[in-house]
């Protein structure tokens, strides 16, 4: 049975550089691993209130449905004032509540951000990184995946340069060794 890893790209834009990147590492998975990729445009923002009430938005009872039947979580978000977009925040919190069932909890994580500038969504990373410590996400701390000036690492046909995707395999080869530690 292939181990599925659940993809969480930050940003919803049509033309994301985000979701290009996550394609291109899901791309690098060996075959007995299936990418599957989360979609957070639907989930309502959190409110306890809901769960308090046991009235949960059926969107949120199907992506903690989803989160929990992953093997691992890779995460790529660009960089929204310093920090991670509001969806992939909102994500995070509708996943690790009601209280005690925390759907994030010892699944293996890796971190990537994006940005068009040379800062590589440094402050994001860290920010989501830190989140993860909290519900019990380990990640991969080496190679750091910071990826800036990612518009000159796409080619004019939308896929990754040669020089990046072997940088690319090289994260997904580490991360890989760190999900089979963590099974």
């Amino acid at each position: 049975m292939k181990k599925k890893i659940g993809f969480f790209v930050g940003s919803l834009r049509k033309g994301s550089y985000s979701k290009t990147v996550a394609t291109a590492l899901a791309s690098l998975f060996p075959e007995d691993y299936e990418p599957i990729f989360i979609h957070l445009d639907n989930l309502e923002m959190y409110n306890q209130d809901l769960d308090d009430e046991g009235t949960p938005p059926a969107a949120w009872t199907k992506f903690r449905a989803e989160v929990k039947e992953l093997s691992g979580l890779v995460f790529v978000t660009p960089e929204y004032n310093r920090s991670v977009p509001g969806v992939l925040k909102n994500a995070l919190d509708v996943g690790s509540r009601p209280y005690g069932q925390n759907v994030w909890d010892g699944k293996p994580g890796l971190v990537v951000s994006v940005s068009p500038g040379a800062l590589s969504a440094f402050g994001a990373n860290h920010h989501l990184r830190q989140s993860l410590v909290f519900l019990n996400v380990p990640t991969l701390q080496q190679p750091e995946a910071y990826i800036g000036n990612v518009v000159s690492l796409i080619n004019e046909d939308g896929t990754i340069t040669e020089n990046t995707m072997s940088f690319f395999k090289t994260i997904v080869d580490s991360y890989l060794v760190l999900l089979e530690k963590n099974r």
